[in-house]
């Protein structure tokens, strides 16, 4: 394959009408399907691996890329951030913005591309926001790929204890320390079997450091957990989404427990379930095609 097929384009940036300022990155052939990739609590456009943007590309998608709103270099909201004891008890502020508004920013940002509906994949945070972009706006999303992501019923999904400690570690101060935080988060979420995972972990801490201007985004990741909170849970929304859904889910999820895909599944009419064993909470190039593969079958259902 040819370098021009998925070379990307540099960042871009959408002004949406409520102010908010999304950047975004597209590969692929221009006239292809396109293909908005939603990323996770925290993640920048830049975690997606190259392989599998360029093996979604190969099956002639456009590819695009977005950061969320309070994430990379898309803006971030004027808002407090919520404290730990807040966070720790799921109480969100009341002027804190919801799941449902960075679905709407989705929207939004195919409107800026002048794209009137789009094939839709997220990971983790990234599935509820591609969830709620199905149920909020069912003519925009073509088909809808959740990937280790729950519904927001406080029976399922729920983090292990031992992740939420590793959470509430203090922000790196700089970045040998943002690198090795980081891949000793994904050691325990992660699964460090995979070819080149750890690897990948550390070369991506280090790009987001200095993509993010030396710092961790600490407020910003406050506010994106606190809209997970605030929007709750999301069943009855779910039920709602007629978009054909594949639902992907490891085996052993420390962030995400496989109760959360098995409820996404349960829910959205229709869907199709794949439990992935040795997933677990990543994403990374060993898998790509695995994973390339199963998104393009459930696009062209």
């Amino acid at each position: 394959m040819s370098g021009m097929t998925t070379e990307p384009s540099e960042d871009r940036f959408a002004p949406l009408p409520d102010g908010t300022r999304i950047c975004w990155r597209a590969y692929g052939p221009e006239q292809g399907q396109p293909l908005l990739l939603i990323t996770g609590l925290a993640m920048q456009l830049i975690s997606w691996p190259a392989s599998l943007i360029e093996s979604l590309a190969e099956a002639g998608l456009r590819v695009i890329t977005p950061d969320n709103r309070d994430a990379g270099l898309s803006s971030g909201a004027a808002t407090s951030p919520p404290g730990r004891l807040r966070q720790l008890l799921a109480l969100a502020p009341p002027d804190n913005y919801a799941l449902e508004d960075m679905a709407d920013d989705m929207a939004a940002l195919l409107d800026h591309l002048g794209l009137g509906a789009a094939h839709v994949a997220g990971m983790s945070m990234g599935g509820m926001i591609a969830q709620c972009l199905a149920a909020r706006h069912p003519s925009r999303v073509l088909s809808l790929c959740s990937i280790f992501s729950t519904t927001g019923r406080r029976t399922v999904g729920q983090p292990a204890p031992s992740t939420i400690l590793r959470m509430l570690r203090p922000v790196p101060r700089d970045a040998e320390q943002a690198v090795r935080q980081y891949v000793e988060f994904m050691h325990h979420i992660g699964n460090a079997a995979e070819p080149g995972a750890a690897q990948e972990w550390a070369d991506y801490a280090l790009r987001a450091w200095q993509r993010g201007g030396g710092r961790v985004n600490a407020e910003g990741t406050a506010r994106q957990i606190a809209a997970i909170q605030k929007s709750g849970d999301r069943s009855a929304q779910l039920r709602g989404i007629r978009a054909p859904t594949l639902v992907l889910h490891g085996d052993h999820d420390l962030m995400v427990a496989p109760s959360g895909g098995r409820d996404t599944a349960r829910l959205i009419p229709g869907a199709r379930l794949r439990i992935l064993p040795g997933l677990a909470h990543q994403i990374v190039s060993a898998r790509s095609g695995e994973l390339s593969e199963l998104m393009v079958d459930n696009l062209r259902r």
